[in-house]
């Protein structure tokens, strides 16, 4: 069980790390490509094209600016895509998010807040969770130790 982590430029790997670190914390197998919609689309299209044969079940696709990726990827494949909106812009994030979020009828990307990679990942793990008993176990735990976290948290914060 694999997912793919899509980015049009290195310099988005410092906000998608975070996917990549969530999905092995959980033992999920990461390929990770930086590649361009505009500049190497048939790059994009053959990694994409072929990523079912290669065991993916989900793809993560980051983009700032106008962010076409996370919807040419979607056009290329009828796997999950997960859209995260980079904020690279002076427009802070706003431009990519709106440029996911409003694909066109029958192309969806789901689409996680600007730099919203690590509920990226969770979302791609509640995917493959689906049928899969012993991932969803890991899942729950993972829910149950954030809210212990809070907890503990909580008991932290104290008034004369």
């Amino acid at each position: 069980m694999k997912t793919a982590i899509i980015m049009g430029s290195d310099s988005d790997w410092p906000v998608l790390k975070p996917a990549a670190t969530v999905l092995a914390e959980f033992g999920i197998g990461v390929e990770v490509l930086v590649a361009s919609a505009h500049r190497t689309p048939g790059k994009v299209h053959e990694f994409v094209a072929s990523a079912r044969e290669r065991g993916i079940r989900a793809i993560i696709a980051g983009a700032g600016a106008a962010a076409h990726l996370p919807g040419v990827v979607a056009s290329f494949t009828t796997l999950p895509v997960i859209g995260v909106p980079v904020n690279s812009t002076s427009l802070g994030g706003l431009d990519a998010l709106l440029s996911i979020v409003q694909m066109p009828s029958g192309i969806p990307v789901a689409t996680m807040a600007i730099n919203g990679a690590k509920n990226a990942a969770l979302f791609a793990i509640q995917i493959l969770a689906v049928g899969n008993p012993e991932l969803e176990a890991k899942l729950a735990a993972h829910r149950r130790a954030m809210a212990e976290e809070v907890e503990q948290k909580a008991a932290n914060v104290t008034f004369p």
